[in-house]
């Protein structure tokens, strides 16, 4: 019985600590990565999507690499940008990249080193191979 007991515990032990580690709270880098991937999900589901506007193809494309500094300036353009306020994904899009756009230039900007100012990277990402399964 004691062996069991000792397992036991060490798995509660074990369980307790990863419930720690996902408790932490997120930090200004994960936060704003996790945003972007959100914020570019998003966007290719709004541009494969049958029921919005025909606005959305004259959207700004929206590949967002928060370690190129070139980001700033197209989370800036997509926010500006006139067309779509009557089609409510845009503008819930439009909200989301405003929140990335302000996190990163206010509360996160001494938290990011941007690896390149490549803007024409986020007009024509270079996508990672696929895998083979």
């Amino acid at each position: 019985k004691i062996p069991t007991m000792k397992m036991l515990l060490s798995l509660i032990a074990l369980l307790s600590a990863a419930l720690l580690v996902n408790a932490a709270p997120p930090t200004c880098y994960s936060r704003v990565l996790s945003l972007s991937k959100e914020i570019t999900e998003s966007f290719k589901e709004l541009q494969t999507s049958k029921a919005v506007d025909s606005c959305v193809e004259m959207l700004p494309k929206l590949y967002l690499d928060i370690h190129n500094y070139c980001v700033l300036a197209k989370l800036r353009d997509f926010v500006a940008y006139p067309r779509c306020e009557r089609v409510l994904e845009v503008s819930e899009l439009k909200e989301k990249a405003r929140s990335l756009y302000t996190i990163m230039i206010s509360y996160c900007r001494r938290d990011l080193a941007f690896l390149t100012d490549d803007c024409n990277a986020l007009e024509s990402p270079v996508l990672p191979p696929i895998e083979p399964s």
